[in-house]
């Protein structure tokens, strides 16, 4: 017995230091990368460059067209796929008889996260901007980048509802509440925070995509706004792609610059989250 005892214990040493020792290199490897964009970038970033388009070929000037252009981008993604994805959420965890037709859809949505997301852009090409006849522009772009993230979004929506336990529901139902009633005013605002989690991971990753939009949105240079949602435009992550493999001669600090405007972006994004989620956990108890 001892033998064993001593075997159990050594494995649970090995097993703590090897998944210690993957996250000190993921926290490591994720600040390494994140001082880098800041060092390199922060020389670039000034009032010009964050209202001003680009000039002289893109290696003069600001960024506020693809900025403006990311933004709307982002923006129509979650119009699109924020409705769709929860109340598919909702309905598989909620409504859905436990059979193989609903295991099948979960497996369709498991192999849907796993899609390259050049498939989704080529997707995109040929359902909305040519099938739709939506062309390049910002609501073809939000599409496909919806399909992208409705995965992640239906997947995060159906384990936080999984999370609240069955008393709450029990108890509203025997209170008199109907079923809908009892998930819009009880398991809704519980399972809110891991929700908004999920959402803002899906919209994070849209918002630095470049093979779906590469396709469906995105212009190679474009001075002037959208001026409505058929209008093409310039987007961060392409244009870093620009930047970086097709203008010759650009100062190195507009692309490291134009790459921490995104970082920054999606990281206030995501401590915005984490901040009302927290906020939201202290409310709800059960």
């Amino acid at each position: 017995m001892s033998n064993r005892i001593r075997s159990a214990r050594i494995v649970q040493a090995l097993a703590v230091g090897i998944t210690g020792a993957a996250a000190v290199f993921i926290v490591a490897a994720a600040l390494f990368l994140l001082i880098t964009i800041v060092i390199r970038g922060a020389p670039a970033i000034s009032w010009e460059f964050i209202t001003e388009p680009p000039r002289g070929q893109m290696k003069e000037g600001g960024i506020y067209p693809v900025i403006v252009g990311t933004l709307a981008l982002t923006l129509g993604t979650a119009a699109f796929s924020l409705p769709i994805g929860i109340a598919a959420g909702i309905f598989l965890s909620e409504y859905a008889a436990r059979g193989r037709v609903t295991r099948l859809i979960r497996l369709a949505i498991s192999n849907m996260a796993g899609v390259p997301s050049i498939v989704y852009g080529l997707f995109g090409l040929a359902l909305f901007v040519n099938l739709a006849g939506f062309g390049k522009s910002i609501i073809a772009g939000a599409l496909t980048l919806a399909c992208l993230t409705l995965p992640v979004i239906i997947t995060a929506t159906e384990e936080a509802l999984r999370q609240i336990p069955s008393d709450l529901r029990q108890a509203s139902l025997a209170l008199g509440a109907t079923r809908w009633r009892t998930i819009y005013k009880i398991v809704l605002p519980a399972a809110a925070p891991g929700i908004v989690t999920g959402s803002i991971l899906g919209l994070s990753r849209a918002a630095g995509e470049t093979a779906p939009i590469l396709f469906t949105a995105v212009a190679y240079y474009k001075r002037q706004l959208p001026d409505s949602i058929f209008s093409d435009v310039m987007a961060l992550p392409y244009h870093i792609y620009i930047l970086a493999t097709q203008v010759t001669d650009r100062p190195i600090d507009i692309v490291w610059g134009t790459a921490l405007v995104l970082v920054a972006g999606v990281t206030a994004l995501s401590v915005l989250a984490a901040v009302w989620r927290s906020n939201q956990r202290r409310k709800v108890r059960w």
